[in-house]
């Protein structure tokens, strides 16, 4: 996808989220080993990659998901941290999205000049249960970054963050259900007490999908296609738009006159029912709704 960069691949399992991981179940069905790190090296400096015309292939303004496929606070991944901080000074313009179930390591990995944080940088922590929740969310509160988030995904316990969003930090919540082998069930009423104290909190809430294993009034739904389970999760209505959140991006300094142009959001027509689209980068026109595929 446009909007992920995977500068190295692979991770370790370290909690109850990870036991059913999605890498983990796409690297077996390659015949590949989800445990193997290594860096990705014709992806590593993607964000400076540019197009025929020299134009940068990420634009300006657009939101890039960062390590989907490991965790960017990784041990194993400290060789190759440096230079990735780097790329991501060198693209000011951009929003780079950091998920980690390591907030313990983040304060010793942070680059030398980072002060209080880099506005281009969105700081998130996974919390799939309570015991979790309670156990990196005060970290996220404790640690520089300018803006912060939080990722319920997989969803697999009863959450409550009424305590970590009175103070302002938390800028947006977003929860989604398990996919892929032992998917474990996500019940609607967990994702209503959340989306509750978010809009009470007037936090950014986002159901992203329902995952394969949905409760709703006690009835048991197996959803294995994603497309049904974000538009499953969309017709909720368990969406809110919070406060409005800025970030304060400037051009890079190769940008001498102007060249480069701010991204603008396009949502497809399959793009209206989709349950990420509150928090969506945008379509990337990839034609998959003209070939009547749909997005994956």
């Amino acid at each position: 996808m446009h909007d992920i960069w995977n500068p190295w691949h692979g991770c370790l399992k370290i909690s109850e989220g990870c036991e059913h991981c999605y890498m983990y179940f796409l690297d077996a069905q390659r015949g590949a080993a989800g445990n193997r790190i290594f860096k990705v090296k014709n992806n590593f400096d993607y964000p400076l990659h540019k197009d025929k015309n020299g134009a940068y292939k990420i634009k300006s303004g657009e939101q890039v998901r960062v390590c989907m496929t490991s965790d960017f606070f990784l041990a194993e991944a400290d060789k190759w941290r440096s230079e990735a901080w780097q790329i991501m000074k060198a693209r000011p313009d951009v929003i780079f999205y950091l998920l980690t179930k390591r907030p313990q390591r983040v304060a010793d990995c942070l680059p030398p000049d980072w002060g209080d944080g880099w506005e281009n940088v969105f700081f998130n922590v996974t919390c799939e249960n309570q015991r979790r929740a309670d156990e990196r969310v005060p970290l996220l509160l404790e640690l520089p970054f300018k803006h912060k988030g939080i990722m319920a995904a997989p969803f697999i316990g009863e959450i409550s963050l009424k305590a970590y969003l009175s103070d302002g930090q938390i800028e947006q919540v977003a929860v989604g259900g398990e996919n892929y082998d032992g998917a474990r069930p996500l019940d609607y009423r967990w994702v209503k007490r959340l989306y509750d104290e978010c809009v009470a909190a007037d936090v950014t809430f986002c159901f992203m999908e329902t995952g394969t294993k949905f409760i709703k009034d006690g009835k048991v739904y197996i959803m294995p296609d994603k497309q049904l389970q974000s538009k499953m999760a969309f017709k909720s209505g368990l969406q809110h738009q919070g406060r409005a959140v800025e970030f304060r991006l400037v051009r890079p300094q190769t940008d001498l006159f102007g060249a480069i142009k701010p991204y603008q959001k396009y949502f497809g027509q399959r793009c209206q029912t989709c349950g990420s689209r509150l928090i969506c980068n945008g379509c990337s026109r990839c034609g998959r709704c003209e070939q009547k595929q749909g997005c994956l």
